[in-house]
């Protein structure tokens, strides 16, 4: 029997190999009971599967939005704990967990992992033998796994589920697109099994130690974009895009979900700038032309059912349609803004 198909093998990486980075940001409006209630219980559901606490790290997103409340679940389980002393979005916040982590040298793999809970620690281990499979049968120790939701639609709702899937469609079509350009084939084989494209923006992920190393502790070119664009609103992208680029083999596990999300600060954000900034970054990233990426978004966005949702389902597209463009220094033509789609269904 091969060894990824081994349970207790997989229990064994799992339990000896494995870190894990929650990120912790708690806005001020947000229920601070709920929020440190849910953090625990997550918390202690990770510890459970990786045995030794210190391996968990959580790393706080500004001292004041969550330090206190962290500072303490960290004091109770044994966590290890790093502090950014300013908000400065979730991939920082990210990478400062995975810099720490990494100083012990007997991880292989690393997750990231939301502090609501809604990434379930049981499952992780799938995850683990994923990895551990693509890695075998490859003999190559970049890889990278995403945590595929069965559904966007039910735990985020009809209308952030839509425009993750704009996102996640124009992100694959980006990726190819460089592929092509830089000669450098798209390594699909481990990802292609479930969707026409995957869950790139799923906040469960597990990546090797080199792919972590590769996404999080070297400085991707600016590409032109703020750093709310790239830290906070397209953080999920950034992680996806450069571990691909260092060549990182994608595998993809199916993962559960609460039916409905236990707390979300989605509502919070401008959404349509929020929605843009996920696809501004990678296209800036990978270098597409502004010819392609406006063809992106023309072939996309009508297929999308928030498209029949008039007008206000339609009108959040066009902006996020106008803000995409403007960010390559284009306005939409209104050709564009109509919405280009076939007459039969």
């Amino acid at each position: 029997m091969k060894k990824t198909h081994s349970l207790c093998h997989a229990y064994e990486v799992m339990n000896g190999r494995t870190g894990v980075v929650v990120p912790v940001y708690f806005p001020p409006n947000v229920d601070a009971t709920q929020s440190e209630a849910l953090l625990r219980d997550n918390v202690g559901a990770y510890v459970r599967q990786i045995n030794e606490a210190t391996r968990l790290c959580l790393s706080v997103d500004g001292e004041s939005n969550g330090g206190d409340i962290a500072g303490r679940i960290a004091s109770e389980c044994g966590a290890s704990l790093v502090m950014s002393p300013e908000n400065r979005g979730k991939l920082h916040c990210a990478a400062n967990g995975v810099r720490h982590l990494l100083e012990d040298q007997k991880l292989d793999y690393v997750a990231v992992v939301d502090q609501d809970g809604d990434h379930f620690a049981n499952e992780l281990v799938n995850f683990v033998r994923t990895a551990a499979h693509i890695s075998e049968a490859l003999e190559d120790d970049r890889v990278m796994v995403l945590g595929r939701r069965l559904s966007r639609h039910r735990p985020l709702g009809l209308l952030r589920g839509e425009l993750e899937e704009l996102a996640d469609r124009v992100l694959l079509d980006a990726l190819n697109y460089h592929a092509v350009k830089t000669d450098t084939p798209l390594r699909m084989e481990y990802a292609n099994l479930f969707d026409e494209f995957p869950d790139f923006h799923s906040g469960y992920k597990l990546f090797s130690r080199q792919s972590a190393q590769d996404a999080f502790l070297t400085q991707p070119p600016p590409a032109g974009v703020s750093e709310a664009c790239h830290s906070r609103h397209a953080c999920e992208a950034v992680m996806t895009v450069e571990a691909l680029l260092a060549g990182a083999y994608l595998g993809v596990v199916n993962r559960s979900t609460f039916n409905e999300q236990p707390i979300t600060t989605f509502g919070m954000y401008d959404r349509c700038q929020l929605i843009a900034d996920k696809l501004i970054w990678p296209c800036k990233r990978l270098e597409i032309p502004v010819s392609f990426v406006r063809q992106f978004l023309a072939n996309h966005i009508p297929r999308l059912r928030l498209n029949t949702m008039v007008p206000d389902g339609r009108d959040e597209l066009k902006e996020i349609h106008r803000l995409t463009l403007r960010a390559f220094g284009e306005e939409p033509t209104e050709a564009d803004l109509f919405l280009q789609q076939p007459l039969f269904v």
